[in-house]
C-alpha cells in the first residue's frame, strides 16, 4: 500500500520543498513518497540563493510554487506541516483521516545565507527522524 507525505508551508517557494527533496532523496522505503504544496498560492519564483544553498546541500529545487487543493489533502497519509507561520487547526478535519505534524520551521526572512543554511539543517534533521519512524 503506498503512501503519501504532504509538506507544507506558507508558499511552498522554499521550506515544504526543501522538505520534499530531502524525503525524497533519503528515503529508501518504496511505499512512501512525498508532495509538497503552500497554503497561499503564488507565482512568486523560487529564491535564486536559497536554490543555490540546497544544491549545496545535495537538493534540486525547482518548479512553480504549488497551492494546497482539496484534492490533494484528500489523498494524503501524513500531512507534516513544515513552518511557524501556518496554522494546522486550518487543516483539522476528522473525513480526511490522516495524521497531521507540526514542525515549527521558521522561515528565511532576510534571505541570508546562514541564515537558510540553518533553516535546511533543521528540516534535514526532522526529515531523517521523519524517515526512520516510517515502518
Amino acid at each position: 500500500m503506498n503512501k503519501t507525505i504532504l509538506f507544507v508551508c506558507k508558499h511552498n517557494r522554499f521550506r515544504s520543498k526543501v522538505a520534499e527533496a530531502f524525503f525524497n532523496k533519503l528515503n529508501k522505503n518504496k511505499n512512501y513518497a512525498a508532495v509538497s504544496a503552500g497554503l497561499i498560492p503564488g507565482g512568486y519564483p523560487l529564491d535564486k540563493m536559497q536554490v543555490a544553498i540546497a544544491r549545496k546541500f545535495g537538493l534540486r529545487l525547482h518548479g512553480r510554487p504549488k497551492p494546497i487543493t482539496t484534492d490533494l489533502l484528500k489523498k494524503m497519509d501524513l500531512m507534516v506541516i513544515a513552518a511557524d507561520n501556518v496554522p494546522a487547526s486550518l487543516f483539522h478535519n476528522k473525513k480526511y483521516n490522516r495524521e497531521e505534524v507540526l514542525w515549527k520551521i521558521k522561515d528565511s526572512i532576510d534571505h541570508k545565507s546562514n541564515e537558510t543554511r540553518e533553516i535546511i539543517s533543521e528540516i534535514e534533521k526532522r526529515v531523517i527522524e521523519l524517515v526512520r519512524s516510517l515502518k
